[in-house]
């Protein structure tokens, strides 16, 4: 279960002087929003529920909002995001509840592998808890570094899907709070440190080493495929936080230096079925780092990242994980819950 301030969501919403509203939510939350919903409706607020699948905070329905007339987008489960946002925008975190000190107490010996001096990760459901694990374990005897990270994230320790920044700090190795597979395999990747994974739910413990080195090697038989390419198709999002139109056309510029053709494509949901009509030999997707690596299966031709261009064509010999990085972080950027998350920058 995650915790939704549902309190706090509807006086943001009486400040903005909101009546109509859009939730968004991911898949995994639909009926938390569901919930929240129905509170709102019972407080005088009209709710639309979006439906729609949604890959993070990169990814607002602020648009659909505005289109439909409504007053604010409420973006669940997910930190704040510095975009140029066409309607207030509510970023609302959704915190497990539950607790992760008794998976760590229960894997110290695993963790003492890391060595004395590790670097402290979760994602956006545990980082509430952070500083709480970070007090557990320098009890017992560890020096505990929490990253600030960059722009992107929203609290220090934070990692995304697109941006391991916090990650990146002087230790020997990496301990990741959290379930899934992908965020501590990306930083075992763009650490090149040891990382272990402690999942606070099952209690479960996972060395990402042997994982890293699986992906690495799947990924350079996709630079392999795509040795013989001669038309390349290099395809961003308009999704606002997946919108990286100046790599993509440094990309398509590097390809055509080489001797290469190379299209500018531009699309909302990538996926190859839609590409299927085109003749490319090839693909590069400068959006979302994850999409090349979590669907490669599904796409009939090669599909790169950024980074893997370079080696494809030289200019890099060491492999290096695709992210989005965010500027250095100015004081007035939000640390901490920042429910009220519209910036109005246009």
């Amino acid at each position: 279960m995650h915790k939704i301030p549902a309190g706090e969501v509807l006086n943001e919403l009486k400040l903005i002087g909101a009546k109509r509203i859009l939730i968004q939510s991911p898949e995994g939350l639909r009926r938390e929003a569901e919930a929240l919903g129905s509170f709102l409706e019972e407080n005088g607020v009209e709710v639309i529920l979006h439906g729609e699948v949604n890959y993070g905070a990169c990814d607002p329905a602020d648009r659909e909002a505005r289109s439909l007339g409504c007053d604010a987008l409420v973006h669940l489960g997910h930190s704040y995001m510095k975009l140029h946002l066409e309607v207030p925008t509510i970023f609302v975190p959704a915190f497990a509840e539950v607790d992760v000190v008794p998976a760590l107490e229960g894997n110290l010996g695993e963790i003492r592998k890391l060595g004395k001096r590790i670097a402290l990760v979760t994602t956006a459901q545990h980082v509430h808890q952070l500083g709480k694990a970070r007090k557990f374990l320098e009890g017992k005897g560890f020096e505990v570094l929490v990253g600030k990270g960059d722009s992107r994230v929203s609290w220090p320790g934070q990692v995304l899907g697109c941006n391991f920044s916090s990650a990146r700090v002087d230790a020997e190795g990496v301990l990741f709070i959290g379930a899934g597979y992908f965020h501590p395999l990306g930083v075992a990747v763009a650490t090149g440190k040891p990382t272990l994974a402690v999942n606070p739910y099952s209690g479960d413990v996972t060395w990402m080493k042997e994982e890293a080195e699986r992906l690495i090697r799947k990924r350079w038989a996709q630079i392999a495929k795509a040795i013989d390419a001669e038309s390349f198709g290099v395809v961003t999002s308009t999704k606002k936080g997946q919108l990286r139109l100046g790599e993509a056309r440094r990309i398509v510029r590097l390809l055509r230096e080489h001797g290469k053709e190379a299209e500018l494509l531009v699309m909302n949901r990538i996926s190859y079925p839609a590409l299927e009509g085109f003749s490319f030999d090839a693909y590069v997707v400068v959006a979302c780092p994850r999409i090349p690596i979590d669907d490669y299966e599904n796409w009939r031709k090669p599909v790169l990242t950024p980074k893997e261009v370079e080696i494809l064509l030289g200019l890099r010999e060491d492999y290096e994980f695709d992210e989005i990085p965010g500027g250095e972080r100015t004081e007035d950027e939000p640390l901490g819950v920042a429910l009220h998350g519209y910036r109005d920058s246009i």
